[in-house]
């Protein structure tokens, strides 16, 4: 019983934790000078990915494949007070993601969090159905990951 007590107590202690850091409570601005690039982030669980790295002191690049949902998030978070810019950029293009990590580049120097919401998906149907080239597609060969963190110019 007093091994439970002990589990609690940490798990108390841990949430606490946990609650204070996400509520700003902890520290004033924690990703100041950082660059974050979010794809897929003018709706959804992107759009607050952005929100909240921004609400933590970040500049935010913000992405859409349409310009009219880029101007509509990037109005509302800079309406916000938020430091946050954007561009159109469809992931299965490489001239749009090239263009993104330029927009990011050109306007703060460079990339510290990259946070990749957005999902290409090859296939619709029953994955057992999938074909070999498919499943390529969904599991990219290590040339390829090193050339996206190269075109990236990931930091870390």
């Amino acid at each position: 019983m007093q091994k439970v007590g002990l589990l609690l107590g940490r798990s108390a202690r841990a949430w606490r934790s946990v609650r204070m850091a996400s509520s700003g409570v902890a520290r004033r601005d924690p990703l100041a000078n950082k660059v974050a690039l979010v794809t897929a982030s003018t709706d959804g669980i992107g759009f607050a990915i952005a929100r909240r790295l921004a609400q933590d002191g970040a500049h935010v690049v913000v992405s859409s494949r349409k310009q009219q949902n880029v101007d509509r998030a990037v109005a509302a978070l800079q309406g916000e007070g938020l430091s946050v810019s954007g561009t159109i950029c469809h992931v299965g293009k490489a001239e749009d993601r090239e263009r993104l990590v330029a927009t990011a580049v050109k306007l703060h120097g460079g990339i510290d969090i990259l946070v990749s919401n957005a999902a290409v998906s090859p296939f619709f149907g029953n994955l057992m159905d999938a074909t070999e080239e498919v499943w390529d597609k969904f599991w990219m060969d290590k040339a390829k990951e090193e050339s996206m963190k190269e075109t990236l110019r990931i930091r870390r």
